[in-house]
């Protein structure tokens, strides 16, 4: 077995892009993992290092040395190698010396087609150190780099100029060019710090080094948590409590390498400002950490992150105070000038902003919606009225400044600006909850109105789409519609509301240009969004037969599938379930196969048998009060009566001869069986389980 030795591969850069850090950390370090891999030089560990300036993976024991190869090739069949008096013919001198040997050198293979003649060779390894450099050119070059920029007057191109490399097995240097530069054994600080080189003796030195002598922590998740613990600490010395939103906890981190948290304070009469503009200004634009009270209310605080261990932490305060001011007093300035018009007078503008060129404006989309959400607003008992006013109004704060300036604020300013024109609280709030759920996890709308609107919003868009012949395709979805489709879905679903899917993407349907003919996509839709269910259920844990079992039957009322999902799945818990399940799906093969026609009532006349006596009897006995259950939704209760007739149905087969030669019987019988089916598919198709 070959020794083993630490690897070091470093790529020092000018400051890489903060928001791909991370991923081209991880894809470098996937790279190089699977290129050593398929090299036959399998490491033990790895390690990854990023740093606004670095890309670095330390790599424990490393093979110094591929393993010896076999190489086997398989010749001739020896009757076809040697004549009748034992003489190579011209088949194995060729052979021989397509090898570079004599014939007599060559070894014979025995194989269960015959005898052959082979030739046995042993390619040696290479060392290690030979193959390194063209495995770290490969796994820099696969690395996600949308647009690569070349430096000097070099050809090489990468995602940001490169200043140095280090390549160090053990404690030698492996002496290679990588993107125009030379490997080396020397490392840079911080550019501020500890501008000097670091020497490296052993790879192992490299993150103790840069953090004692360099000023640099290039643990991208160690800095991290740096980065966090210094903002919590420095929220409650203020009094309050530091917003660390995870999305700018990964920005902030991949912009610094020797974190240093540092508070400021802006002046109070900004808090007249809605908190969220507030945010929006300190997290987006100025990357800054806004710190709230122990009730959640914004305090006029904030917390940066300097790159840097300042001795005039003062002045650094100061002048990040400076930077934040003109920020703020834009907003504050947008909220003044937007309260200036009611949300009702910019309709109008609506009418010049194209939602999509087929599909017309956002007005024209909004009157759609409108008509849609107080028809759902109706059905789960809110407001019709309330619902197509707050439709009226859903997308005015478009085309206020503080949304231009701030799109993420989008609906959040429109509450506040409907709260000011003295709008029904139902409404303000609603303009606000169309939107959720804005992402995974997010929260539903909590309110009946934002409930109709929400809801009403996403299903014009997806029928929409979709008339046009622009529905999702692979990883492009430029309208959100994977998104608009799990959002309706969780509504109803987890807001338990228990809606017609169907029908209402026909409603919605209806109400778009006729020249759409956009009834024509309403199954299209809703398969699709029954795709999405499918995903939404297997993040849930559900099972793919379980719910292949319930789709079979088409339920076209979320809520309702939910509970059929639910039920099956206890069912599944049951010790008949097995049983029940594999004579569902013989029952369905014979039936299938069947070209008879199959009465629709059972002759009890003609239940000659026990077995098929006792099956009728017991399915007799049930059918009515277990349809009722199933009428009113009660699934779980009536699969678990349902699996009272396991022992009958065992019975019925081991038996009865269900194709016999007698017609009437044949037919009686298996109408007996249509009926047990017909029964159990009320609820889904148990013969889809998989066991």
């Amino acid at each position: 077995m070959s020794a083993r030795r630490d690897l070091l591969v470093e790529i020092g850069t000018e400051e890489l892009p903060p928001k791909a850090l991370r991923r081209l950390s991880e894809a470098f370090a996937s790279g190089l993992r699977q290129g050593l891999s398929d090299a036959a030089l399998a490491p033990e560990a790895l390690q990854a290092f990023a740093a606004p300036r670095r890309l670095a993976l330390l790599i424990r024991g490393v093979p110094e040395q591929q393993p010896d190869r076999g190489n086997l090739r398989r010749g001739p069949a020896m009757t076809a190698a040697f004549d009748g008096e034992g003489n190579a013919t011209k088949a194995a001198q060729g052979f021989a010396a397509s090898c570079g040997v004599t014939v007599e050198e060559l070894d014979q293979l025995e194989t269960d087609k015959g005898s052959f003649l082979a030739y046995r060779a042993v390619e040696p390894g290479q060392p290690a150190g030979d193959l390194i450099p063209d495995l770290v050119r490969k796994a820099l070059a696969g690395l996600p780099i949308p647009k690569r920029m070349r430096w000097g007057a070099g050809t090489d191109e990468f995602v940001r100029p490169v200043h140095w490399v280090v390549l160090l097995f053990g404690d030698q240097v492996i002496e290679a060019e990588i993107l125009g530069a030379t490997a080396g054994r020397e490392t840079r600080g911080h550019r501020f710090h500890h501008p000097d080189p670091l020497y490296l003796a052993e790879p192992a030195a490299y993150g103790p080094l840069l953090a004692t002598e360099g000023h640099v922590l290039a643990d991208l998740d160690a800095r991290r948590e740096a980065v966090r613990a210094q903002v919590l600490e420095a929220g409650e010395r203020l009094g309050g409590r530091a917003l660390v939103n995870d999305d700018l906890l990964d920005e902030v981190t991949a912009l610094v390498e020797w974190p240093v948290a540092v508070s400021g304070r802006f002046d109070t009469r900004f808090l007249e400002v809605p908190a969220e503009a507030l945010i929006s200004s300190m997290q987006d634009h100025q990357k800054y950490f806004p710190v709230v009270d122990h009730e959640g209310r914004l305090l006029p605080h904030f917390i940066t992150v300097a790159n840097i261990e300042s001795h005039d932490v003062e002045q650094v305060r100061a002048g990040n105070e400076r930077v934040i001011r003109p920020r703020l007093a834009d907003a504050a300035f947008f909220w003044a000038q937007d309260r200036k018009q009611r949300l009702e007078d910019r309709i109008p503008r609506l009418e010049t902003m194209v939602f999509q060129q087929r599909l017309g404006t956002l007005a024209d989309k909004q009157q759609r919606v409108a008509e849609l959400a107080g028809h759902i607003a109706a059905a789960i008992g809110g407001n019709a009225d309330l619902a197509r006013r707050a439709a009226a109004l859903a997308k005015c704060d478009l085309v206020t400044q503080m949304v231009f300036e701030f799109p993420e604020l989008q609906g959040i300013m429109g509450r506040y600006y409907a709260g000011h024109d003295g709008e029904p609280e139902e409404v303000a709030v609603a303009l606000d909850e169309q939107y959720r759920p804005r992402f995974a996890g997010d929260d539903l709308p909590a309110h009946v109105t934002g409930q109709a609107l929400a809801l009403a919003d996403r299903l014009d868009s997806l029928v929409g789409i979709f008339a046009i012949g622009q529905p999702p395709s692979g990883d492009k979805d430029p309208f959100g519609l994977r998104r608009a489709a799990l959002g309706v879905l969780r509504i109803l679903i987890e807001g338990e509301r228990d809606l017609d899917l169907h029908a209402l993407l026909a409603r919605a349907a209806e109400l778009l240009p006729a020249d759409l003919k956009a009834g024509q996509v309403v199954d299209a839709v809703f398969d699709y969004m029954m795709e999405r269910l499918r995903g939404y259920y297997a993040d849930s844990g559900i099972a793919i037969d379980t719910f292949d079992a319930v789709l079979a039957r088409r339920p076209t009322r979320p809520l309702d599938f939910q509970q059929r999902l639910r039920a099956v799945e206890e069912f599944r818990q049951l010790a008949e379930s097995p049983s029940l399940a594999a004579a569902n799906k013989r029952i369905r093969n014979i039936l299938r196969k069947t070209e008879e026609a199959i009465p629709d009532r059972i002759d009890a006349g003609l239940l000659r048998e026990d077995a098929e006596r006792e099956l009728a009897q017991a399915l007799d006995g049930l059918a009515t009060s277990v349809g009722a259950q199933f009428d009113a939704g009660q699934y779980t209760e009536g699969l678990r009566r349902l699996a009272a007739l396991r022992a009958p149905v065992d019975r019925f087969f081991d038996e009865v001869m269900v194709m016999a030669e007698e017609p009437g019987l044949r037919a009686n019988r298996l109408a007996l069986l249509g009926s047990l089916e017909a029964l159990f598919l009320r609820v889904a198709d148990l013969s889809r389980l998989q066991g």
